[in-house]
């Protein structure tokens, strides 16, 4: 029954695409409650509230002298209208997936849309950071991690001292973003130049492809949980999301690829049988233990991860999987790292600079206005669905089998989202710290009615392309 979720086209099926049981049984569910589009409307001039809000609360705090440490608030960058040669290729590329991508991505066959998608995605992402320039783009990626390779001992010995020199105030003290991470980010980049792919420029080519491949691993992972459908509904909104912003401009990339792809792999060891279970299931157990100690941020990830085994029903992925990142855990230990070692030198080295003076009282409302438009305004109106499905099946205590993967996705995201931000260790900055979060939540457009996809995802389109050549983001 759960296989037949994920209808496989045959020869000659590319544009003859028939609607599954559980396709109509999801289209029944949409619109919710009638027509919706008034409640959705809504839902967005929510949303635009609380961004205005946000920019003029931010405006009137740098007026009073209160250091909120950006510019552009909530985002971080300066205030600069510009254009650049790839401008009328991102706009070419939008008009494009707004006027084609929805019906493209209902009729190629998977493995082709999934190809496809990976190719727009990395175009947009590149078309959208080159507006401001190679050279910038070059410059400001990996930055702190490229100039901090020279003292950066050997990877064994890595390990052991990084702790050490994660406080500031010493001579030897990492950057900035050295030490807010555990040390896989920075041994990526060490990795990167050992193998001669030195620099700025390669290092920012290769993170924008990885970053790329992140709206596939989000589809597979929607496939998986609810079926091909769902996962194409959501492709479109994946590929054009404001979140190609910070993809293309910042290390973050590679943490969402790698945990994108950990959860998508987890999803897919609940469906698939025969050994290709348990192979997936270690592979997403490495991939997320790896993501550990890319980001301590990503540790609250382990919420989606078991929505994703609560909605697959099987205990054997989460045992495998769960070995395996125990298995990376006591790598990274034996070594000489510890984790929690590292991130309680963390929190010390976060209130030594910005972190101390920016108010939690602002922030800790004003993150969710930059994580909106890293996600876009569509984004509020596909969460009001989200919870409208969620509350009709507490109140007739049936679960909505054909897009309950997705639901319980985006709302194990947003309970992520939210411990970050009441955390106080997140505050400003989460445009680009929350991207392995953000297409997550993209995912819920899928309950947007098919009909609107085009109206929706132009919004999406509009909403990166004002923010890129409004603002000269830091990232």
């Amino acid at each position: 029954m759960h296989e037949s979720r994920l209808p496989t086209l045959g020869p000659g099926d590319a544009t003859d695409v028939v609607e599954s049981k559980d396709a109509r049984e999801y289209r029944r569910l949409l619109p919710i409650r009638g027509n919706g589009s008034r409640a959705d409307l809504i839902a967005v001039a929510a949303g635009l509230v609380l961004l205005a809000a946000a920019v003029v609360v931010g405006i009137s705090l740098r007026a009073d002298g209160v250091p909120i440490h950006a510019p552009t608030a909530p985002l971080l960058g300066i205030w600069q209208p510009h254009v650049g040669a790839t401008t009328p290729v991102a706009c070419a590329l939008a008009v494009l997936v707004v006027g084609w991508g929805p019906t493209l991505a209902s009729r190629l066959r998977w493995r082709w849309l999934l190809v496809a998608a990976w190719a727009v995605s990395l175009a947009w992402i590149f078309s959208l950071a080159l507006v401001d320039g190679w050279a910038r783009l070059a410059a400001r990626l990996p930055h702190d991690y490229l100039v901090a390779l020279p003292t950066a001992p050997p990877w064994p010995e890595l390990l052991r001292i990084y702790t050490d020199r994660i406080v500031g105030g010493q001579p030897d003290s990492w950057t900035t973003h050295v030490a807010g991470h555990p040390p896989a980010a920075l041994g990526f980049f060490s990795l990167l130049d050992r193998i001669g792919l030195s620099g700025g420029g390669w290092a920012a080519f290769v993170c924008m492809v990885l970053g790329s491949t992140a709206p596939v691993a989000v589809a597979v992972a929607l496939g998986c949980l609810d079926g091909e459908d769902v996962a194409r509904r959501a492709l479109p909104f994946l590929v054009l999301a404001p979140a190609a912003l910070w993809i293309g401009v910042s290390a973050d990339a590679l943490f969402l690829a790698v945990s994108a792809w950990g959860i998508a792999l987890l999803a897919a060891a609940t469906r698939l049988r025969g050994p290709g279970g348990p192979a997936a299931a270690v592979g997403a157990g490495l991939l997320l233990g790896l993501s550990l100690y890319l980001s301590y941020g990503l540790a609250l990830l382990g919420v989606v991860a078991l929505a994703v085994l609560a909605v697959g029903r099987r205990l054997r992925p989460l045992v495998i999987a769960g070995l395996a990142v125990v298995a990376v855990v006591l790598v990274f230990t034996l070594a000489g790292f510890h984790w929690w070692e590292g991130y309680d030198r963390l929190v010390v080295r976060y209130y030594q600079g910005w972190g101390a003076e920016r108010p939690y009282s602002y922030w800790v409302w004003a993150d969710l206005a930059a994580l909106l438009v890293c996600t876009g305004l569509a984004v509020p109106a596909a969460l009001r669905r989200v919870l409208v499905v969620i509350g009709d099946a507490a109140r007739t205590r049936t679960w909505p089998r054909p897009v309950l993967g997705t639901c319980a996705v985006v709302l194990a995201t947003a309970a992520a989202v939210t411990a970050g931000t009441l955390s106080g260790l997140s505050k400003a900055e989460v445009e680009r710290i929350w991207l392995p979060y953000a297409l997550w939540l993209v995912a819920a457009c899928a309950l947007l009615p098919a009909r609107t996809h085009r109206y929706w995802l132009a919004l999406q389109a509009v909403t990166a392309l004002v923010v890129q050549h409004l603002v000269l983001t830091s990232w």
